[in-house]
């Protein structure tokens, strides 16, 4: 898809009982927010992005249970990791780079969802949250 981010790995699941194949919108998604991932790759260095999840099929987002609206589903989010990067410091990163996100959320000081607006051409939320055990709220 990109020089850095596969399609294999933007729908890859432990959950190898469903078949998590993208449609053709799902695929121009999945490019658009992996574009998106080379340029957090820049933002922080040109250190390694670890996508944990990113497409999710109904039956694999069900498995992993969160809801029908997730991003996920459609292709238009990932979960991402940065080796030797606290999900904070990557989240600072991006807001720096003023990168085009449409939601940037620090989870559980584990890892950074980041995604693209569900429709292409639209105007990107810019939306910044915190999800943790106290629940979500703005960030910062």
């Amino acid at each position: 898809m990109t020089p850095n981010f596969t399609l294999e790995e933007l729908t890859v699941t432990d959950h190898r009982e469903f078949d998590n194949t993208p449609n053709a919108a799902e695929t121009v998604n999945l490019q658009r927010l992996a574009e998106l991932l080379e340029q957090v790759k820049s933002a922080i260095g040109g250190k390694p992005v670890m996508v944990n999840s990113a497409f999710r099929c109904k039956q694999v987002n069900d498995a992993v249970g969160s809801k029908d609206t997730s991003q996920h589903r459609l292709g238009c989010a990932a979960d991402i990791r940065v080796p030797g990067m606290a999900p904070d410091q990557v989240v600072k990163a991006i807001i720096a780079a003023k990168l085009p996100y449409d939601q940037l959320i620090r989870e559980f000081d584990r890892w950074t969802h980041i995604s693209v607006t569900n429709t292409e051409g639209a105007k990107p939320r810019g939306q910044t949250l915190i999800i943790d055990k106290a629940g979500t709220r703005p960030y910062g």
